[in-house]
């Protein structure tokens, strides 16, 4: 098919603050998957002649969609924080503490993903979970074993996900059994999984690895400097971390690096790994110091509101409208499996919920987040978080077709719609209460990935 049309309600955000609800659009998409037109306020009879006058074939007027009252298309979901390993142990070790999760929970399970066919059948079924769930990009925390890492570059390829894929970066602090053998291994591994997403997606057409130091506790000061030297030779892969995720995990940090005085930006900094590519997942604890390098240095966030409640060691509410306000960017994690769910809906959900008691915790400063932010986050504000909104996020003509097919009648357990609702009521209703028995059809870079 050359060209793929749409006609009716199409939703995305321009900015935080900037929800679009276009009722009569007029969508069109190329054979390259990018979007050629988008045309307002277009009533359903000029279709024909506005297609002419984009000098589009008349023989693609059979080809259009039209939507019906209650269906609607949105932007892909972008999750910035995943693991992918943990598909299998989600909803396991809630309420522990961070390090307790990990080395009674976490490891003996990432450590059976040295096993290829294993790797093989968590994987398959982790990024079928995902894109049944509208997340088009995902950026995923990978084992330290680099052919599971390679295999999961493999399935995301096959499968037509857009991804980041790191081989976990971890030489102590961590089980024998479970950890990088030194230093140098880990750094040979890593260059290895980067050689290998170069050599099956050469133009990161969908892929791209990103270095992924687990965080500071698990990494030597030789591990983190490899790391910022592949960081500078490399300029085009992100970087990813945890960062200031909870109590336990900080003071550990400070034991280990404490000439840096607390300060995980100076640390990360130090080392060469944090910038305008780097992802820094939680984000709970944040002094004004470190806010301030943060935004001073373009890093992006990603809030995982899910995990940093049920895992890690009190209610965890991180400060994202001070992010929001100081210009940082911010998109929302599922964080797989601290989170429960590995639905972004249920994210942006449980950020609505943090953010209104982030606004209790800070005597009303720090205003409870609305829907059309929440929406943001999801869409446009993760893009950016994965440096990939000049190619995905919205409906802009240039972009990608990442995108969702909602439709709010499915069967299932959504809000019922009343004859009265508009068409904004619709999309809340969605937002809070539908699940992906709405998101009837997935696009990525136009191509349908599920249907």
């Amino acid at each position: 098919m050359a060209y793929q049309i749409f006609h009716g309600t199409v939703i995305h955000s321009l900015g935080p603050s900037d929800l679009i609800i276009l009722e009569s659009a007029l969508l069109v998409v190329g054979a390259n998957g990018k979007i050629i037109n988008l045309v307002e306020d277009t009533p359903k009879d000029k279709v024909p002649s506005i297609l002419s006058s984009l000098d589009i074939p008349s023989s693609a007027l059979r080809d259009v969609r039209y939507l019906t009252r209650g269906q609607f298309l949105i932007p892909g979901f972008v999750d910035t924080h995943n693991h992918a390993p943990q598909w299998a142990q989600r909803g396991l070790g809630q309420s522990m503490h961070i390090l307790d999760w990990l080395e009674q929970v976490t490891f003996p399970n990432e450590a059976r993903f040295r096993d290829p066919a294993y790797a093989r059948r968590v994987y398959s079924s982790c990024v079928d979970g995902f894109l049944k769930q509208g997340i088009t990009t995902a950026s995923y925390y990978g084992s330290l074993h680099a052919e599971a890492t390679k295999i999961l570059a493999d399935i995301c390829l096959e499968k037509g996900q857009r991804a980041l894929i790191g081989k976990c970066n971890m030489d102590r602090n961590a089980p024998e059994y479970y950890r990088d053998a030194n230093a140098a291994a880990s750094l040979a591994d890593t260059e290895d999984c980067i050689a290998h997403v170069r050599r099956i997606d050469p133009e990161g057409v969908l892929l791209k690895h990103v270095l992924t130091p687990r965080f500071a506790i698990s990494c030597s000061p030789e591990l983190l400097g490899g790391l910022g030297v592949l960081a500078a030779a490399n300029t085009d892969l992100p970087i990813q971390t945890h960062f200031n995720e909870a109590e336990q995990e900080m003071k550990f940090t400070q034991e280990l690096f404490p000439q840096f005085k607390g300060s995980e930006a100076d640390l990360y900094a130090h080392y060469g790994l944090l910038g305008e590519r780097s992802i820094l997942a939680h984000c709970c604890h944040m002094s004004e110091h470190e806010m301030s390098r943060v935004a001073e240095l373009g890093c992006g966030v990603a809030h995982c509101p899910i995990s940093n409640m049920t895992v890690g060691g009190g209610f965890m509410a991180a400060p994202v409208r001070e992010f929001l306000r100081r210009g940082i960017k911010v998109g929302l994690g599922t964080d797989s499996g601290g989170g429960f769910s590995s639905s972004i809906l249920d994210a942006m959900r449980q950020a609505l919920v943090a953010s209104n008691a982030r606004e209790v915790m800070s005597g009303g400063e720090h205003k409870g987040l609305n829907i059309g932010e929440l929406f943001y986050l999801a869409t446009l504000g993760g893009a950016k978080v994965c440096s990939l909104d000049s190619r995905i996020g919205n409906f802009e003509v240039g972009k990608e077709f990442d995108a969702l097919f909602i439709d709010a009648n499915a069967l299932g357990v959504m809000t019922i719609l009343d004859d009265e609702d508009s068409i904004r009521t619709i999309f809340d209703k969605f937002v809070m209460t539908g699940d992906d028995r709405n998101i009837k059809e997935v696009y990525i870079r136009g191509r349908s990935v599920k249907s």
